[in-house]
């Protein structure tokens, strides 16, 4: 059984998930649509390592808010830069004592193992994204999709949504939908949201 007190596993198998997806996408589909329609697929890669540095930033007790909404220096290898993004952040996050540490997440103050719970989330949503809009298969694994959307079922209320609680309305899963696009879907995400692929 999942041990769903030190969630630094599962957020390590989200990353290496998003990792393999960054390293498939053509150049070619950088500029394509996403279903978080703030990011297209650049400037979504861009945010997914900014995640990792503002996790990073928390683990040492600093404000996430200094570090940008999105990396624009990742270059010709986001692959790339996600890895070694996240390599700096285990370095502080292999602490165990952080768990228990009340930290600095951009919602508020919390413990270090519930700011862990929400990085893995948007992990695999915005990895979801990720999938949808290059064409990729969307599923994370099927146990550590599940162990985070019941977490994310606990955490984010279904209502009241905006403001204080940034996601869109909880969408009803599509008969068949995996436990990935179940955890999207309750961020808000579609299956309808999935951009149009080019040819």
């Amino acid at each position: 059984m999942t041990d769903i007190t030190d969630p630094r596993p599962l957020y390590r198998e989200a990353l290496a998930w998003v990792t393999s997806l960054m390293a498939e996408v053509r150049p070619d589909q950088l500029t394509d649509p996403t279903p978080c329609a703030e990011f297209d697929v650049a400037t979504l890669m861009g945010h997914l390592v900014a995640t990792v540095d503002r996790a990073r930033v928390i683990g040492e007790g600093g404000d996430p808010a200094t570090v940008p909404l999105v990396r624009d220096d990742v270059g010709d290898d986001p692959a790339g830069a996600y890895r070694i993004a996240a390599e700096k952040m285990w370095i502080v996050w292999g602490d165990d004592a952080l768990l228990d540490l009340t930290v600095t997440a951009p919602w508020g103050r919390v413990p270090g193992r519930a700011a862990v719970w929400a990085y893995l989330n948007e992990t695999l949503v915005h990895g979801w994204d990720l999938a949808t809009a290059t064409g990729q298969p969307a599923e994370a694994d099927s146990a550590l999709a599940e162990a985070a959307l019941a977490v994310a079922r606990r955490a984010i209320p279904a209502s009241p949504r905006g403001g204080r609680v940034p996601f869109s309305a909880v969408v009803e899963p599509a008969e068949g939908a995996g436990p990935t696009e179940r955890l999207a879907n309750w961020s808000g995400r579609s299956g309808s949201d999935r951009p149009a692929m080019r040819a």
